[in-house]
């Protein structure tokens, strides 16, 4: 780790230069013959990607970056605050360290937390950043974190793992035994050293499939940031037999959505209807759990069709996603869609229907943006509809 990149000059025109274009840096002459400039373009560079995704590390004096695309797969500050509501006690080791993110909000949870990390330069740079950070209840481990578990040898209150996907396995249905470290196949060793696990996954993991992998799965928490999944959360505990819990939760600037639920616990069905006077879609996490049923049990909503995952009510609630207000509902037929929606602008959602945004847009003339949002989607009596709706919130 080189501390030149410190030098309070170089740290200044870092700052100065947050919001430049790299490839226009690239060009001029390295004004600090004694630093790499390939070094300083990269701390400006990943510093300029933490400076919404990592404020705190962003305004802390100091901090030393790793690669661009270390913060890009690396938490953000928002996710990583929520993680740590999920961990209590007085030990936890991270087996895949990172950038720290994690780490650190643990840290304002748990007594004593153990990062490792295999890159023993990143390693360095993190133990580093975590004393800017004033992070004192933290110790980095270099080197592989199996070793180092076995090493210190000691019951913890938590293990914490975020598995990354092996290079040969890009392309390959994404599994967890093709990441390392590989979760499944150590799952009995790790239960030798604690009786809870936390394991971030990405969103691209298939529930079901997951479920089958691993064992004792207490809960799965799906984490969204402004309507986009951005985690899986799967808490393992030894010797757990019981029913899975869903948490779904959307992070948003003004609020926090939440929805949850008991997997494969619903007694009734949910029950079905033509669209009323309000609309409801869920948020990308809901979506992600697969809960459509359970959406309308717990809301006491109509859905518009098995496949659609649209609910509608005669009266307006509170409900994890977007709301509307429909002003209309037309048969999708050239006739309808010439009165109201030809050389319009709207913004236009599919749901179980067979053409695309594109080819309606194209097809029809309909130019994007505007306040009116159409709903192409499939009705409870097989019928292709058009919703027109406002929005509500």
């Amino acid at each position: 780790m080189d501390l030149t990149i410190l030098n309070p000059e170089i740290q200044e025109f870092i700052n100065d230069n947050i919001d430049k274009r790299i490839s226009t840096l690239a060009l001029q002459k390295n004004p600090f013959p004694d630093m790499e400039w390939i070094a300083i373009l990269n701390q400006i560079e990943a510093k300029a990607k933490a400076k919404d995704k990592l404020p705190f590390w962003f305004s802390t004096k100091k901090i030393i970056y790793p690669s661009k695309i270390s913060i890009e797969q690396t938490s953000s500050e928002k996710t990583a605050l929520h993680k740590a509501s999920i961990v209590s006690g007085e030990s936890l080791i991270d087996l895949t360290g990172g950038f720290g993110v994690d780490d650190y909000y643990f840290s304002r949870k748990v007594k004593t937390v153990v990062h490792c990390e295999i890159n023993c330069e990143l390693s360095n740079v993190v133990k580093h950043n975590f004393e800017q950070l004033d992070a004192k209840n933290i110790i980095c481990y270099p080197g592989d974190s199996t070793s180092t578990l076995a090493t210190l040898n000691q019951k913890w209150d938590w293990i914490y793992i975020d598995p990354s996907r092996r290079n040969d396995a890009k392309g390959k249905v994404f599994l967890l035994k093709d990441c390392l470290p590989n979760v499944p196949e150590n799952l009995d060793y790790y239960f030798k050293n604690t009786n809870a696990i936390l394991i971030k996954t990405a969103p691209l993991l298939d529930i079901s499939a997951g479920l089958l992998e691993l064992k004792h799965v207490k809960t799965i928490h799906i984490i969204a940031l402004d309507n986009e999944v951005k985690e899986l959360l799967w808490e393992i505990h030894s010797n757990y037999s019981g029913e899975v819990h869903i948490k779904t939760i959307n992070i948003l600037k003004e609020k926090t959505e939440s929805f949850d639920f008991i997997l494969n616990d619903q007694a009734n069905s949910p029950t079905y209807g033509l669209p009323q006077k309000y609309l409801y879609e869920p948020n990308s996490a809901v979506m992600k759990s697969g809960g459509f049923d359970e959406v309308g049990l717990s809301y006491n909503l109509d859905k518009l069709h098995k496949h659609s995952h649209l609910y509608t009510s005669t009266k307006l609630i509170s409900f994890s996603g977007r709301v509307f207000e429909i002003q209309n509902c037309i048969p999708y037929n050239k006739v309808e869609m010439k009165a109201f929606l030809l050389n319009k602008k709207a913004n236009i959602t599919t749901r179980n229907f067979p053409d695309t945004v594109e080819n309606i847009r194209k097809k029809w003339k309909i130019k994007e943006g505007g306040s009116i949002y159409c709903f192409f989607t499939t009705d409870i009596n097989n019928n292709k509809i058009v919703l027109i709706c406002t929005k509500t919130k």
